[in-house]
């Protein structure tokens, strides 16, 4: 959820967690946390990976915490340094890593006892993730937060419009446009030689 709290009340939380109020500090992660995640989220970053990242934010707003210059632009700064600690998690992560496709292969037969079940469920993801990989940056973030990793299949829009920074308004037309696009990928068969938006 947005923070919607009212001008001061984020000075205020500030100042008694500082003092050492615990219920201020918790308040701060309730309101915040949300936010934070969905910038995990939008990142793609494997389980354990968004994990640290959560807790290295906090523990970033922690040890910053008295030294934020205008805490009722919390929510900014928070969303700042997670998008900091998580692109420094990716440049850490990025190493060659082999792909085999045996795991496949090795799987068990399908719901309804078909060995090749897995095996065509695999080349329908690969041509899916391969259609996405074309996408552009922008069409891939908004796509992750809003269809892939969204909760319960229910995207939240405005954990999103946060995430992403965006507006409300602009995220459906722009997911619609990407959606479009990946189709259009899926059916057509286009080259992936340039990327869109």
């Amino acid at each position: 959820m947005i923070d919607t709290a009212p001008a001061g009340d984020m000075a205020l939380l500030v100042s008694r967690a500082l003092d050492g109020d615990h219920d201020a500090w918790n308040r701060i992660v309730d309101r915040f946390s949300g936010r934070v995640w969905a910038i995990c989220r939008i990142h793609n970053l494997g389980a354990a990976d968004a994990a640290d990242v959560f807790q290295q934010t906090w523990l970033r707003a922690l040890e910053k915490l008295g030294a934020l210059r205008d805490p009722d632009r919390f929510g900014a700064w928070i969303a700042t340094t997670c998008r900091n600690e998580a692109r420094a998690t990716l440049r850490r992560s990025r190493r060659t890593q082999p792909v085999d496709d045996t795991w496949v292969l090795d799987r068990e037969a399908g719901p309804d006892g078909d060995p090749e079940h897995p095996v065509l469920v695999a080349a329908r993801d690969a041509e899916l993730w391969d259609a996405f990989s074309r996408l552009g940056p922008r069409c891939q973030r908004v796509l992750r937060v809003l269809v892939v990793e969204a909760e319960d299949r229910r995207p939240s829009y405005e954990l999103a419009a946060a995430a992403l920074d965006m507006p409300i308004g602009s995220l459906g037309p722009t997911r619609k446009r990407c959606l479009t696009q990946l189709r259009q990928f899926l059916t057509e068969g286009i080259d992936g030689g340039t990327r869109e938006s």
